[in-house]
């Protein structure tokens, strides 16, 4: 996987994603703008290797517009940007009427539960950033996330490492 973070044009973006196609990426993500759609669409088109697109999408609309641009061959959605559980369930719906798989964008510990529900997951990105303020981390085992057991979201406040982490 290679992530270009929208930092490229479109016709630099084809170039350095077919100089990586001997390599059998997974995904190239956001190697444009993440607005431009029919710039992402015409990556996908010109390229072997999948485009993954979607983290800075800003709610449902701007899934249609990727959507019906067919803007990249997979979707990541951020649960914070998307809309949150609900944008995230809608836009999972959407994603699967258009036959495309989902990954997620942060947050694993919700994430992992929203992808869980989704009969296209993917990929769950992985950053235990919340892991040191949590009661029980996100649990990894063989590779995979266990999503939390419990009723609502599962997640608890550490609250004495929250205190001791505060800025003051």
């Amino acid at each position: 996987m290679v992530d270009y973070n929208q930092s490229l044009s479109v016709p630099e973006a084809i170039r350095r994603v077919h100089l990586l196609e001997q390599e059998a990426l997974v995904w190239v993500e956001e190697p444009t703008r993440a607005d431009d759609f029919a710039g992402h669409a015409r990556i996908a088109a010109e390229c072997r290797t999948p485009i993954q697109a979607g983290e800075n999408l800003w709610g449902p609309n701007d899934l249609t517009k990727s959507l019906s641009a067919r803007a990249s061959d997979f979707i990541m959605l951020d649960l914070m940007k998307i809309g949150g559980i609900t944008g995230w369930l809608r836009a999972a719906s959407q994603t699967e009427a258009a036959g495309l798989p989902v990954s997620s964008h942060l947050f694993p510990e919700l994430s992992v539960q929203l992808l869980a529900v989704c009969p296209q997951a993917h990929w769950l990105e992985y950053q235990d950033w919340a892991a040191p303020i949590l009661q029980r981390p996100l649990e990894l085992k063989d590779g995979c996330a266990l999503p939390q057991t419990e009723a609502g979201c599962g997640l608890a406040w550490d609250k004495d490492a929250v205190e001791h982490y505060r800025l003051r």
